[in-house]
């Protein structure tokens, strides 16, 4: 197994939590649904587990994760070229997106330290393997592994000082925010290395602020070998030249990270979040939603209004100006978002979000894992439409816990998406325009008290001018 290990910052990190209430350590604290999991029974988080104790306060916990992802673009890759290339049996077919498929297994296992004076400290180790099992060629698409080869990496190694309502992390952190996230619905999550500081000394109100400096992260990076560690720049979706650029912004922005910061009024049935993003010489990413929780006769809703705002700066916003295929970033997404769960056992969950006309979304979208958007597909999002500028996009989700009837954990739902497309900006890779992208996904999620737990999601895309698409997850394993 190849190994990927980095050096632990003691500088530069934020693990600042947001919105999941299912990352590895959530720190915002927040009743509002996750809204791209609305409802689901499982979560991914160790921090309540029991695991093994060593003694004096030392805990053992640990997941152990089995994959099997199968993407269909309706295009094989039929051989490699000399480059060492998958080549699509029908280009031009899907963005050349390749069929993939694969199963993988993840073992995560983690040591946590009793706290002395305040201080505490966390060390975890992850895999990904496929155990010789897969054919390489049909990999494109799995996101499992960086450079094709299975690897080990030192997942989390931090300190933590907590003391009166003031907190410090710094290290290697699985952080969990609206923009920058673990993102742990996949096979391994994301990890972030840098620090941040934590206050919430003020009644109702929490503020924090930091630095996040690198990732490593298959699923959400775009360096090359994104499963090792680089910086924030070099893991952006900023274009590098060739078709794209006519500059390589990740080559000017060098080995920059971002600057973070967060302030939350949680009262009752009131939570209020402001965030703001400064990934140097990128773009800045503000973030503001505002949720409400309360109750009917009957069941209980949330409902919740967002908004989003990219903007480049530095020398990404000065050079873009005079290039002649990139056009920068600048554009705001604002979202609306109804959901309810009715004492019967049904759910649903709702939500819209109208793209402003403004350059960028290809380059920012997904980007370092942050996905809170209000009306996503289950699984495929805006990866697949030729861009999401001056879109619009509706989610309807209707789903049953079957606690009542069958058994306790399980839950199934079923959602439909519509995007859409403005065709002056959305087109196929042979330029023809879009219109529109229907998405229609299924999922059952089970999650077993004693740390069983079990995803399964299909999802069909009808995307305008392109061959169908569709995929299927089965993610499970078992946390202790």
């Amino acid at each position: 197994m190849k190994l990927s290990y980095s050096k632990t910052l003691l500088l530069a990190l934020l693990p600042l939590a947001g919105t999941s209430l299912y990352a590895a350590e959530s720190l915002v604290v927040s009743n509002a649904v996750d809204d791209d999991h609305a409802y689901e029974t499982v979560s991914h988080t160790d921090q309540n587990k029991d695991g093994y104790i060593l003694g004096e306060g030392w805990k053992v916990t640990g997941d152990v994760r089995v994959g099997y992802v199968n993407y269909d673009y309706s295009n094989p890759a039929s051989h490699y070229d000399a480059q060492g290339d998958r080549v699509p049996s029908h280009p031009g077919v899907n963005k050349n997106h390749t069929d993939s498929n694969g199963i993988y297994v993840i073992p995560k296992v983690s040591i946590t330290s009793p706290t002395y004076n305040g201080f505490s400290f966390k060390i975890t180790g992850a895999g990904v393997t496929d155990l010789g099992i897969n054919n390489e060629l049909d990999e494109a698409r799995t996101f499992a592994f960086g450079d094709g080869t299975p690897y080990a990496i030192l997942q989390e190694a931090y300190v933590k000082y907590e003391n009166g309502g003031h907190t410090f992390l710094a290290g290697n952190y699985e952080l969990s925010t609206p923009m920058v996230d673990a993102d742990d619905w996949y096979l391994l999550a994301n990890t972030f290395q840098g620090a941040y500081y934590k206050n919430t000394t003020i009644e109702n109100i929490m503020f924090a602020g930091g630095y996040i400096y690198k990732m490593a992260g298959v699923w959400d990076g775009g360096a090359t070998n994104a499963h090792q560690f680089h910086s924030i720049a070099d893991q952006s979706y900023v274009p590098t030249g060739g078709n794209s650029s006519d500059y390589n912004y990740k080559e000017m922005a060098g080995d920059a990270g971002m600057w973070a910061g967060v302030f939350q009024y949680t009262k009752d049935e009131h939570n209020l979040q402001f965030w703001d993003y400064y990934a140097v010489d990128l773009y800045n990413t503000f973030f503001g939603q505002y949720d409400y929780s309360g109750k009917f006769e009957g069941g209980s809703f949330d409902a919740g209004a967002q908004i989003i705002n990219f903007q480049g700066v530095g020398a990404l916003d000065e050079f873009s100006a005079i290039d002649t295929k990139f056009k920068g970033i600048d554009y705001s997404i604002f979202s609306l978002r109804f959901d309810g769960k009715l004492d019967n056992g049904f759910d649903f969950s709702t939500g819209a979000a109208f793209y402003t006309d403004g350059p960028g979304a290809t380059e920012t979208l997904g980007a370092w894992g942050g996905y809170p958007y209000l009306a996503n597909g289950m699984i495929f999002h805006f990866f697949e439409a030729g861009d999401m500028r001056n879109a619009n996009s509706y989610k309807l989700q209707l789903g049953y816990d079957l606690s009542q009837t069958v058994t306790d954990g399980l839950w199934v739902g079923a959602r439909f998406t519509y995007f859409d497309l403005d065709p002056t900006y959305s087109k196929t890779a042979t330029d023809i325009p879009q219109e529109d992208q229907k998405n229609y996904g299924l999922r059952v999620s089970y999650n077993h008290p004693k740390g069983y737990y079990f995803t399964g999601t299909y999802e069909y895309v009808d995307l305008d001018h392109e061959e169908p698409i569709s995929a299927l997850r089965l993610i499970g394993g078992y946390k202790f």
